[in-house]
């Protein structure tokens, strides 16, 4: 059943929202959403140089992204549900405070061991940027403007890992790989400064939650257990799963099957880029217009037509040109997913929209980044395990998808019905009311 707001909810004063989105408050929180991709992919294509300066292995500097994909999708839990109790401003203050420390700190570090903490902690903090920034629109805007502004954002979080290892290897020209956490910490020190005159804050204390880590807690189980809102996250979880693996893949598929350069690979993850830039765009034009469950349906259903003929053409060993142009079509649905699973959910749980954006965060990242490994461990030809692992998780997205189509169906229903119901009650009781005779 579709959660529903405390009893005490509806005596909230309301709050005013804006008529018109500002372009100034979009940018910012593009900017702080941008923060978590950023940190996690922008270092990649320095792992063979910090093995040979660490001497240490690979793995143990992979283990370093791992640190920080578990920092983000615990920080989104934790930041989440925090501000839905103390507000939004005060945690992403704090919050890109620690950022700036662990990024200083992070360019003097001597050791594989103190590297891993560190982006542990860096990840941690970056979440904020994301999950507070998604919170925040809920809180600021309403009905179509919430799709809009979502839109926007994950045109960030779409592009991002994407165009993060092509910029990291930017840095490695001009220096060490240390340059690029002199970046990351510039920039969370730029955004702390922007937060602190800019931002006001979005959550009133008459709207915040109260009763502590408990109510927290319980925040998060009535999620889970409220199926139209967390098959709504694994959803996106899968869907994001498809872009990590392509993120982790493609420079085995492009370079090492196909033999490309370090340029032409480089344009080619522009392309995809493009492609994510413009689905989510395109969502982003049809909201209001088109309902964001509708989008999502059709989203999903293209991804899985394509997705399926990507694995059909890898496995046929089709060439170069075929594989990249379904590879980037792919990539495209899924700028169109990204900004409606959001939306729905959290137009949906407006009552707890911290916590909402968290959980759908965390397992963005969490289902994404488990299974995106998946295709080092499967071996054989790099372009078929790649196109068989997105198939496979669009699959189970869709399937997802058809267990949620009923309940917005019934859902749909129960408003049109809404206010022919109430008028009817209002009738009968004025009828009653009418002294007879």
């Amino acid at each position: 059943m579709p959660s529903t707001p405390p009893p005490h909810a509806a005596a909230r004063p309301a709050v005013a929202r804006p008529d018109r989105i500002s372009a100034g408050l979009v940018l910012l929180l593009s900017a702080l959403t941008a923060i978590g991709p950023l940190t996690i992919d922008l270092y990649l294509s320095a792992f063979p140089e910090i093995v040979a300066e660490m001497g240490t292995t690979e793995s143990r500097v992979q283990l370093t992204l791992t640190a920080t994909l578990a920092g983000l999708a615990i920080g989104q839990l934790v930041i989440g549900a925090l501000s839905d109790a103390v507000g939004r401003r005060a945690p992403l203050l704090v919050a890109l405070t620690v950022y700036v420390l662990a990024s200083s700190a992070i360019v003097a570090v001597d050791g594989i061991v103190w590297l891993t903490v560190l982006r542990f902690v860096q990840g941690l903090s970056a979440a904020a940027g994301m999950v507070l920034s998604m919170a925040v629109v809920r809180d600021t805007f309403h009905g179509f403007q919430i799709g809009k502004v979502i839109a926007r954002l994950m045109l960030v979080v779409g592009v991002a890992p994407i165009l993060a290892p092509t910029l990291g290897a930017q840095f490695l020209r001009l220096g060490s790989w240390r340059l690029m956490f002199v970046a990351l910490a510039v920039v969370g020190a730029i955004l702390l400064v922007v937060v602190a005159l800019r931002l006001e804050e979005s959550l009133p204390v008459e709207r915040r939650r109260t009763g502590g880590l408990g109510e927290a807690l319980r925040s998060y189980a009535d999620l889970v257990r409220d199926w139209s809102f967390f098959g709504l996250a694994l959803l996106a979880g899968f869907y994001m799963a498809a872009m990590f693996t392509y993120i982790s893949a493609s420079t085995f598929v492009l370079q090492g099957q196909f033999g490309l350069s370090a340029q032409t690979y480089a344009v080619l993850f522009g392309v995809g880029a493009v492609s994510v830039t413009a689905g989510s765009q395109i969502n982003g034009a049809l909201v209001g217009r088109v309902a964001p469950t509708t989008i999502l349906t059709g989203a999903v259903a293209a991804g899985f037509v394509l997705s399926g003929a990507l694995y059909a053409a890898a496995a046929a060993g089709a060439g170069l040109a075929v594989l990249v142009s379904l590879i980037v079509l792919t990539l495209g649905t899924a700028g169109f997913v990204m900004p409606s699973v959001p939306a729905i959910a959290l137009e949906r749980n407006a009552h707890r929209a911290g916590s909402a954006a968290a959980l759908v965060g965390a397992l963005q990242f969490g289902v994404g980044a488990g299974i995106a490994p998946v295709t080092g461990l499967l071996g054989g030809t790099p372009s078929v395990t790649m196109a068989v692992v997105m198939f496979g998780v669009i699959t189970v997205a869709g399937v997802l998808l058809l267990s949620l189509r009923p309940g917005w169906r019934r859902l749909a229903a129960a408003e049109r019905e809404t206010p022919e119901t109430a008028l009817g009650e209002t009738a009968e009781r004025v009828v009653k009311a009418v002294p007879q005779g």
